[in-house]
């Protein structure tokens, strides 16, 4: 009898333990009765129907998220190498959309299988249209075609793509090195272009300013010049002048008007010896040359005066 009692009490817990699940916030389960759907259940706790329904699968509608690693090849045939992180989710906590998570794939490792291979499908494809130069300037081309591709996809199954970030592009090394001589040929290219520039533009200014120094001292001189011109003619005048009072008081004083000129030429004469600075000076000193002289002197004076007359 006791026997019985305590078989009896152990039967009734068995039937209270299976007749009520708790679901953990963040995820849904899924019942099924007799082999077929049931219904989902919510976080909280929810009682079973006995020797029946039972849990099926439990199912998180968190964000999950995954890193892939695989290799594309180019229209050119170069091999590029990714590392993508993969964020997503299902779609919303529908009875429906919950039964297509649970029942689509046998389980969540097939699930990841088909999708790591869509995603690796659809890089390919975008990246084989493309060349090996042009592959790292369209990363985000990339990560817009397989979203559009996935999207789709993904929303049969179940889920809901968040993100797809491409973190790494990368080429064999001797990709790699060449690019990488490409960009230093390159940058030696424009420092030479910059370095020309300069240079140009230096020499440009330096020209520029030497011109305008010329300029500057033609100016000068061509003024220096002109105000040497106008001294002279000043100084010529002053002479001219002096001489024309000279003669009018030798001739008041009744002497030979020539005698002024004989003077000037004398005065010339010394000035020459004085600032020859060491050059040897000859001339006829005799009586008869200075005569002569005396003559053509007279001879000159008379000449200017009938043509100011005239």
């Amino acid at each position: 009898m006791f026997i019985l009692a305590i078989f009896a009490v152990f039967i009734v817990f068995l039937i209270i333990r299976s007749a009520g699940v708790t679901v953990a916030e963040g995820n849904v389960a899924v019942t099924t009765s007799w082999g077929r759907f049931e219904r989902v259940l919510y976080p909280g706790y929810h009682g079973l129907t006995p020797f029946g329904e039972s849990i099926f699968r439990q199912i998180s509608v968190q964000n999950q998220s995954e890193e892939l690693s695989f290799q594309a090849i180019t229209l050119d045939q170069a091999n590029v190498y990714f590392k993508t992180m993969l964020l997503y989710t299902v779609r919303d906590s529908e009875e429906e959309t919950i039964k297509s998570v649970a029942f689509k794939f046998i389980d969540q490792r097939s699930f990841m299988q088909a999708m790591t291979r869509t995603i690796e499908s659809s890089v390919r494809a975008f990246v084989g249209t493309q060349k090996q130069a042009e592959i790292l300037s369209l990363r985000s081309e990339i990560t817009q075609a397989v979203k559009a591709n996935l999207d789709e996809t993904l929303a049969g199954w179940g889920y809901h793509l968040l993100d797809l970030q491409i973190n790494e592009m990368t080429f064999d090394q001797v990709i790699t090195s060449s690019m990488a001589q490409v960009v230093a040929s390159n940058n030696l290219r424009q420092a030479a272009i910059n370095e020309g520039e300069t240079m140009l533009i230096k020499r440009t200014k330096e020209a520029e300013a030497e011109g305008n120094a010329i300029r500057i001292a033609a100016d000068a001189e061509k003024t220096a010049m002109q105000l040497r011109g106008q001294g002279t003619a000043l100084f010529r005048e002053e002479v001219a002048r002096g001489v024309a009072h000279a003669a009018r008081d030798i001739t008041g004083a009744g002497l030979d008007p020539s005698f002024v000129s004989f003077l000037m030429w004398t005065e010339t004469m010394k000035y020459i010896a004085r600032e020859g600075k060491g050059n040897l000076l000859l001339m006829d000193a005799s009586v008869q040359n200075q005569q002569q002289l005396l003559q053509e002197l007279t001879s000159m004076q008379m000449s200017k005066g009938n043509q100011s007359i005239k």
